[in-house]
């Protein structure tokens, strides 16, 4: 049972690396909408991935801030790190749906700093998922 948990996790954790990775390289071609975009998928997948390693046999929603709680029963680091991470979650929609804003384009809304803020903020993310599970 443990090696297909640890399996789980470790798929959701790689991903969210290269999720990461993949807002950098948008960020340099000034997609900073799609940045923040990959920035918010790559916390929510690594608080995924902390989760299955905790045991989890499903984990649902999309929201950093409510897998940063989920996450804050099993270690008390994630309730400090939630505080900044929830703010990932306004990149969810409004950086893919113009009906996500009062106006205007995503492509338009999102400037180089809400992207390098968003790739900061889910570095941490990662970096504190990353510690604790050490593949």
């Amino acid at each position: 049972m443990k090696e297909n948990k640890d399996s789980e996790a470790f798929r959701w954790l790689i991903q969210a690396k290269r999720d990461l990775d993949d807002a950098e390289y948008s960020k340099k071609g000034e997609r900073h909408n799609l940045a923040c975009f990959l920035a918010q998928q790559s916390a929510e997948k690594a608080l995924k991935a902390y989760l299955f390693f905790k045991g989890a046999e499903e984990v649902w929603g999309h929201s950093v801030a409510e897998l940063s709680h989920n996450s804050s029963d099993f270690d008390n680091r994630f309730i400090e790190l939630g505080k900044t991470a929830a703010s990932l979650d306004k990149y969810y929609i409004p950086t893919r749906y113009p009906n996500g804003l009062p106006g205007g384009i995503p492509s338009d809304a999102f400037i180089k700093e809400d992207a390098d803020l968003a790739i900061r903020i889910a570095n941490k993310v990662i970096g504190l998922v990353d510690s604790i599970i050490e593949f």
